[in-house]
């Protein structure tokens, strides 16, 4: 588990994976990884204060792709940290990695990627993001990211 952890120190949470997620084919239903990295990418939203901003600025996130890497099949009972973290920002939208880390199995079971843009509610358009979040994302991330 170092690996998951050196990579995803910053942003991670740890959750059950619960019996109502499993499919007629015995294990987590495909849709299920997608909440996953969603309760994660929420964390990581708080982490950086987005919600505040968003509401000060009228500017926020809309997931605008999203894509998951099955590697092994999760099965209730286990306990899966899911991590995130940005990897690369641009003046309107950024790049979130995901990993799920399953303690049954001991090992990255699924790895995704998502695309997040910054979008004017008022406008309904695509908008650079808000200076304080790009600040934000750059002080969570450090020297890590890569700027476009």
């Amino acid at each position: 588990m170092e690996n998951f952890f050196d990579e995803y120190i910053k942003v991670n949470i740890e959750q059950n994976v619960v019996w109502g997620e499993m499919d007629a084919f015995q294990h987590i239903n495909n849709t299920v990884y997608f909440r996953y990295f969603e309760n994660v990418r929420l964390e990581y939203f708080h982490k950086i204060n987005l919600f505040e901003i968003m509401k000060n600025e009228g500017i926020g996130p809309v997931l605008a792709s999203t894509q998951c890497r099955f590697k092994i099949p999760l099965t209730f009972p286990d306990k899966i940290h899911i991590g995130t973290k940005v990897f690369e920002l641009g003046e309107d939208y950024y790049l979130m990695k995901y990993s799920i880390y399953s303690h049954q199995y001991e090992k990255i079971v699924a790895e995704g990627e998502g695309k997040i843009v910054s979008f004017s509610f008022a406008e309904k358009k695509k908008s650079k993001h808000p200076k304080q979040l790009y600040e934000n994302i750059l002080a969570l991330e450090g020297n890590q990211i890569v700027k476009k």
